[in-house]
């Protein structure tokens, strides 16, 4: 009889040994739960919210994206970033223009009040990702980094 490869892991669902606190997914939901709920605590008084912050977050980073890299970037769908842009374009904190390559193409940047708004986000979540990284090295924070980026390339191929 073979043996199917794997099937002994407790990581894997699939397996008769399969241990939940074990499975990696398990442990990405809760810290993506606990970290949405503890951003919402700290966003809503600022009079923003995760979608928002994340836009200016990926703006911030990159400088200036279209629509669709912004869609790309933040794993969401085309509708809710382009609502999620607009808002943000009539609260003044980002800027629109089309492509100089393409007429059909939005890009966007942050405004003057967007990158304030980033900062003072930024000032008020310091203490959130301080608790967070607790007890972390920069070499484990990095490791942890491109195991998740490997579990994202995988399920991305």
């Amino acid at each position: 009889m073979v043996k199917k490869r794997g099937k002994d892991k407790a990581y894997l669902p699939a397996s008769d040994q399969f241990d939940i606190e074990s499975f990696p997914f398990y442990w990405v939901a809760r810290v993506n739960a606990i970290y949405a709920r503890e951003m919402d605590k700290i966003l809503k008084p600022l009079n923003m919210d995760a979608s928002r912050w994340r836009v200016a977050m990926l703006l911030r980073v990159h400088g200036k994206l279209s629509i669709s890299e912004l869609t790309e970037h933040a794993i969401a769908k085309m509708p809710t970033i382009t609502k999620t842009v607009y808002r943000m374009r009539d609260e003044g904190l980002v800027k629109l223009q089309q492509s100089e390559d393409d007429g059909r193409v939005m890009i966007v940047s942050l405004s003057a009040e967007g990158h304030n708004k980033v900062s003072l986000v930024r000032e008020q979540t310091e203490e959130l990702f301080e608790r967070a990284f607790k007890g972390l090295t920069d070499a484990q924070i990095a490791r942890a980094t491109r195991f998740l980026n490997q579990f994202f390339d995988n399920i991305s191929e």
